[in-house]
């Protein structure tokens, strides 16, 4: 018998977890769960058939899985259950967390032989939901077979590099999120304020050569609606844009827009909220413009 263990039951990491423990009912296995606030642990015990565990006893699962919302918040259970860890277990982090921390974390698990792989997820709650998420993963490549076939929440799954490149990707997916969303909300302002319908502009758009998921889902659905469902979070969103632009420095890159739309994002979620949804961003654009977006 195998023992998973799943970290984190948030947003994400509930769905992600209900998959995983469908997964290991049907094959024989078991699979430990557990979140800050207790109560979401045994909701998910009692409606999945999951089991209710102390970080101590999450240390001995096989495998473990943690959806959390930083690198901090990783260290806090890494340092918690160290003592307690079982040799030769994988350790998947799903967090966006930064490439700097999983070295460091890799490293301090190595200590404890203990593997990690940074694996952050793409595809949002509906993906989650779903079991399509896609997953990018950094670290050992042998360590990613062992996992593979228990990432019951991924409809796609690759491998893009050593310890750090799960988060480095995702750092830069989010960015490029980020860039194209507030690019769009600008060029939807301008047209706003020129008088244009802008359902029917962002038909054009769509149909056209600047169409993005900004402009083919998210502001039709949670800008124009005024609906702004709280999804992903805008502070989250700010933190990813921000890890890109560490990135940017640690390789003495030279990405420009993409510290542009970070500092933006950072702006708009002091203004808006970091608790608002992403799309909510675009409420700053639209006090600068003085133009709802509808």
């Amino acid at each position: 018998m195998t023992t998973f263990a799943f970290l984190g039951l948030g947003a994400m990491g509930a769905p992600m977890a209900t998959h995983l423990a469908k997964h290991a009912h049907a094959h024989g296995h078991r699979t430990l769960v557990w979140n800050r606030t207790t109560t979401k642990a045994e909701a998910h015990a009692s409606e999945h058939g999951s089991e209710v565990a102390t970080l101590a006893q999450a240390a001995r699962a096989d495998f473990i899985f943690t959806c959390l919302p930083t690198s901090a918040e990783v260290d806090e259970v890494l340092n918690a259950m160290q003592p307690h860890l079982r040799p030769r277990a994988v350790w998947i982090d799903c967090t966006s967390g930064h490439p700097a921390a999983a070295v460091r974390q890799a490293g301090q698990l190595a200590a404890a032989d203990v593997t990690f792989l940074d694996a952050p997820v793409s595809g949002g709650t509906a993906g989650a939901q779903a079991g399509r998420l896609t997953v990018m993963v950094g670290g050992d490549p042998s360590a990613l077979a062992a996992a593979r076939p228990h990432l019951a929440f991924a409809g796609k799954v690759e491998h893009v590099g050593r310890t750090g490149a799960g988060f480095a990707v995702k750092a830069v997916n989010n960015a490029l999120l980020g860039v194209t969303l507030w690019a769009t909300g600008e060029g939807l302002a301008v047209l706003g304020r020129a008088g244009v319908n802008l359902e029917a502009a962002l038909s054009v758009i769509n149909a056209s050569s600047g169409r993005s998921n900004a402009s083919e889902n998210l502001i039709p659905q949670r800008v124009l609606t005024r609906e702004f469902p709280p999804t992903f979070a805008l502070g989250l969103l700010a933190k990813d844009a921000g890890i890109a632009v560490d990135l940017t420095q640690s390789v003495q890159g030279s990405a420009p827009v993409l510290a542009q739309v970070a500092a933006l994002l950072r702006g708009a979620q002091r203004v808006v909220g970091a608790a608002a949804d992403h799309t909510a961003a675009l409420k700053l654009i639209e006090t600068m413009n003085d133009q709802e977006l509808r």
